[in-house]
């Protein structure tokens, strides 16, 4: 059986429902009320992915307050993957997604030095009273490197696991690219190899 440990950031600005849709997605419970989250709290979610694989994922619920961006470079080390958040009928908190996306590049890279797989969720999307259309959704998430976006409702469950299962797909997609890359032992030729070769002569 093998075993993928995956680091994901929730992020966003406060009050965007980060810390609801982590309990949803781990606990399958929401609830109207929640502490807001001061620095960084995390959870563990265990997905049986496949016969063969098991996912387990720590979903980091990074604070959205300003003070905290100079904290977000600790944070996010180690990260495979990322979740940015707004409210669908909060059309600052959608403004702002431009400058966590640029916040996480800067500060969360693939080891060949690219930007980690990055979902957009417009959360509380069974409201009425919206304020951010599809149309402009989706231009910026296009436009900055999202992999995709999806309308989310924490309140009635829409697109919780969806979301979830189709960021875990990318960074599996993305590690499994990775790994290719990587040389084999047979390619790298040592030095004791090396010199095998010119048995019988003597370096002057």
């Amino acid at each position: 059986m093998t075993e993928h440990l995956m680091k994901i950031l929730i992020v966003g600005d406060v009050c965007v429902g980060k810390t609801a849709f982590i309990h949803r997605y781990v606990k399958g419970q929401f609830n109207n009320m929640y502490k807001m989250a001061v620095g960084a709290d995390f959870s563990i979610k265990v997905l049986h992915w496949s016969d063969k694989e098991i996912v387990r994922l720590q979903l980091w619920d990074i604070a959205g307050q300003e003070r905290v961006t100079s904290m977000t470079r600790l944070y996010y080390k180690g990260a495979l993957g990322c979740v940015v958040m707004f409210d669908v009928t909060d059309s600052s908190s959608f403004l702002r997604c431009l400058h966590w996306k640029r916040d996480l590049d800067d500060k969360a890279k693939l080891p060949n030095g690219g930007p980690i797989p990055c979902i957009l969720l417009a959360n509380k999307c069974d409201l009425p009273q919206r304020a951010v259309s599809a149309e402009s959704i989706d231009t910026f998430s296009k436009d900055n490197g999202f992999i995709t976006w999806m309308e989310t409702s924490v309140k009635e469950n829409k697109n919780v696991g969806e979301a979830m299962r189709m960021l875990v797909k990318e960074i599996l997609s993305v590690q499994s690219s990775l790994d290719q890359l990587e040389p084999r032992s047979s390619d790298t030729v040592h030095p004791q190899q090396n010199s095998s070769l010119k048995k019988g002569k003597r370096c002057c």
